[in-house]
């Protein structure tokens, strides 16, 4: 089966190849680093992660860059009224959502770019648009035209033919479905941050920020643009215009798009205080993994209710998939290969890989996976599930979690990986047959400080977290 995904453009689930069939070009609109990221824009970071380690699975190579904006009008307002120089503000917030995406073990872009370092590919792109008749000019600033662009509206599927002339907006965001003349570069107002260009002192809009870095790092047409559902406009409709008007080309052959999280059945929001970032969620004990199945649980075409009781279902279903790893890896079996149970692999992935073909139907491949855990357990505690079997059994594990990647544990800044573990009850174990008691306490004392607990059985120790 072949890997479709649900193309905005076209409001189509599409057959997805790379243009030159290998390397996947993918743009990511990143993060605008003026405060933590809440688990909305995490939702939308993890579904990234989804569809490049999908990619990668099916054998492309990516090519994937995501920006982060640091210039627009919250950060210079925030920082302006803390008197801290923009730089500094932001990159403190960066360093925190980076922090995150190794918390929450979202897999890095091979290229993270900031706005600030490519205001002179703005500046260049602005006025390609001046040259090809894109433009106005208004009291410093520079517009772009968007009657002049005969394709406006075609990602978000609205119909602007009678737009108002001139009625133009200043603002980086702004109401959906108000199609306006956007800014391209903003003069200087008061005190801002400011950078020179030949149309005057002044900043970039938000919008060509992502239109200049995609393309000096993809080329003119992408494979591939992610980004949330509320940026379908006017964000990158916006960036079609601009991208298109410059080169003539199409911009990116598939939109994809994230859809919202709600907590509790509501928008998030600050009145309401069901904002959460994942920072507050690991301190109130949970782990980042569970946050990590629940925002890959439900696909990312649909709406996300989270729950705190939804977390507490995620961990359940972790623990259940790291118990059965353990039973598959240390439990005595018997000699032989059961031949059904080599079938039962074999179709657990195949529905595995062909939900996640089937526009990254996550609900799907965690059914497959859940489906095959259940039946197998009952052929473990038959007996039927033999010595055999347990490499099928754990391959299909394995690529589970090059996907989903919530089995595995790993070392945090106060605990212990699970390498370091295994050679702890190693030596526990030499140190008993060497009749150092005192030594082998002491390493059972120190796992379970750090949330190990050891339990000897007759075949061998098996551990598990707290």
């Amino acid at each position: 089966m072949a890997l479709s995904l649900f193309n905005t453009l076209s409001l189509a689930v599409e057959e997805f190849v790379p243009a030159d069939g290998k390397t996947v070009r993918m743009y990511s609109c990143g993060p605008t680093v003026y405060n933590y990221a809440h688990i909305g824009n995490l939702r939308t970071f993890t579904f990234n992660d989804t569809l490049r380690r999908w990619l990668a699975y099916r054998g492309f190579v990516l090519d994937h860059v995501m920006n982060i904006t640091d210039v627009e009008d919250k950060i210079i307002r925030k920082s302006m009224e803390l008197g801290i120089p923009m730089c500094d503000y932001t990159r403190k917030y960066e360093e925190f959502f980076l922090e995150d995406m190794v918390t929450l073990r979202l897999e890095k872009p091979e290229r993270i770019v900031r706005a600030t370092e490519h205001i002179h590919e703005m500046v260049e792109l602005i006025e390609t648009l001046q040259d090809k008749g894109l433009t106005y000019d208004s009291e410093g600033s520079v517009y772009y035209r968007i009657a002049r662009f005969p394709g406006y509206g075609k990602l978000s599927h609205n119909d602007f033919s009678g737009i108002q002339a001139a009625a133009r907006v200043d603002n980086d965001e702004y109401d959906k479905d108000d199609a306006r003349d956007f800014v391209l570069w903003k003069s200087r107002k008061g005190e801002e941050p400011y950078w020179d260009a030949p149309f005057g002192a002044g900043r970039p809009g938000w919008h060509i920020e992502c239109s200049a870095m995609a393309m000096k790092y993809l080329g003119s047409t992408l494979d591939i643009h992610t980004g949330g559902v509320d940026l379908a406009f006017p964000h990158h409709e916006n960036e079609i215009a601009q991208s298109e008007g410059a080169t003539g080309k199409p911009f990116a052959r598939f939109w994809v798009h994230c859809e919202h999280l709600h907590v509790d059945m509501q928008k998030m929001s600050k009145s309401i205080g069901n904002i959460y970032t994942l920072r507050e969620l690991v301190e109130m004990g949970h782990s980042p993994e569970a946050l990590r199945f629940v925002l890959m649980s439900v696909p990312y075409r649909k709406k996300l209710n989270f729950t705190i009781e939804s977390l507490k279902g995620a961990q359940t279903s972790i623990d259940r998939l790291r118990n059965y790893k353990l039973r598959l890896e240390t439990d005595k079996l018997a000699d032989g290969q059961n031949n059904e149970i080599e079938k039962l692999c074999q179709q657990a992935l195949a529905k595995f890989e062909a939900s996640l073909d089937d526009d990254l139907n996550t609900a799907e491949a965690l059914a497959a996976m859940f489906e095959f855990v259940r039946e197998t357990n009952t052929l473990l505690d038959q007996g039927a599930f033999l010595a055999g079997n347990r490499a099928s059994a754990l391959d299909l594990l394995k690529r589970f979690d090059r996907v989903f990647d919530v089995i595995e544990t790993r070392a945090t800044e106060n605990g212990l990986g699970d390498e370091a573990i295994e050679a702890l009850i190693a030596e526990r174990t030499a140190a008993k047959k060497s009749k150092q008691f005192a030594r082998a306490d002491e390493i059972r004392n120190q796992l379970l400080e750090a949330g190990i607990v050891l339990e000897d059985t007759k075949e061998g120790v098996r551990w598990k977290r707290k």
